[in-house]
C-alpha cells in the first residue's frame, strides 16, 4: 500500500516536472501574445492558455501512439521537430515584427492574434512534446492519458501566468510591444532549434 502510494506520488511529481519543462516555451509565447494584445479579456486569456494546454495534452499522446504503432517513422520524423518549430515561430515572429515596424507610429488598435496564428504557436511550442511519447511509452493508456492531462493542466496555469506578466509589460511598452514580441518569438524558435 505504502509502496503504491509512493509510486503514485513519484508519477505525479514526474508529470508535473514534465509539464513545467514543456510549458516554458508556451509561457514565453503567452507573455508575448499578452504584450501584443495587453487589453485582452479573461475569455481571450483562457482561450490562449487553453490552446497551449490542449496541444501539450495531445502531443505526448500522439507520441505515445506513434511509439506503439509506427516507431520507425516517428524516429525518423524526430529530427525535423526543431526545424518545424523554428519555421513556425520565425513566420509568426516575423509577421509581428513587420506589423510593429510598419505601424509603429499608428495609434489605432492592433488586430488581435488570429486563430490560425494561435494554432501555429500551439504546434510550434508543443511539437517537442511528441518526444515525451518515448519517455512514457511503457505506461498504460490510462497512465499516459493521466500524464498528458497533468502536463496540460500545468501548462494552462503557467500560460495564464505568462499572460498576466505580458499584459503588465504590454501596457508599458505601448507601440513597441509587437516589435519586442516578434523578436522574442524568433529567439524562441532559434532556441528550440539549437536545443533540438
Amino acid at each position: 500500500m505504502v509502496q503504491h502510494m509512493n509510486q503514485s506520488l513519484v508519477f505525479i511529481i514526474n508529470a508535473i516536472a514534465f509539464g513545467v519543462g514543456l510549458a516554458m516555451d508556451a509561457f514565453s509565447v503567452s507573455a508575448v501574445n499578452a504584450m501584443y494584445e495587453p487589453h485582452m479579456d479573461r475569455k481571450r486569456s483562457m482561450t490562449i492558455a487553453g490552446t497551449f494546454a490542449g496541444f501539450q495534452i495531445a502531443m505526448p499522446l500522439i507520441g505515445w501512439v506513434l511509439v506503439h504503432t509506427i516507431v520507425s517513422i516517428f524516429t525518423s520524423f524526430r529530427r525535423f521537430i526543431p526545424w518545424i518549430a523554428l519555421i513556425l515561430l520565425l513566420y509568426i515572429g516575423g509577421k509581428m515584427l513587420l506589423e510593429g515596424i510598419r505601424g509603429q507610429d499608428a495609434e489605432e488598435e492592433k488586430p488581435s492574434l488570429s486563430t490560425g496564428d494561435l494554432l501555429l504557436q500551439g504546434i510550434a511550442t508543443s511539437i517537442d512534446a511528441l518526444s515525451v511519447g518515448f519517455a512514457i511509452a511503457d505506461l498504460s493508456v490510462a497512465e499516459a492519458v493521466l500524464e498528458a492531462l497533468i502536463i496540460g493542466i500545468v501548462t494552462f496555469f503557467i500560460c495564464l501566468g505568462g499572460i498576466w506578466i505580458g499584459k503588465r509589460f504590454g501596457t508599458k511598452l505601448s507601440g513597441k510591444a509587437s516589435i519586442l514580441g516578434g523578436v522574442i518569438l524568433i529567439l524562441i524558435g532559434i532556441e528550440i532549434f539549437i536545443r533540438g
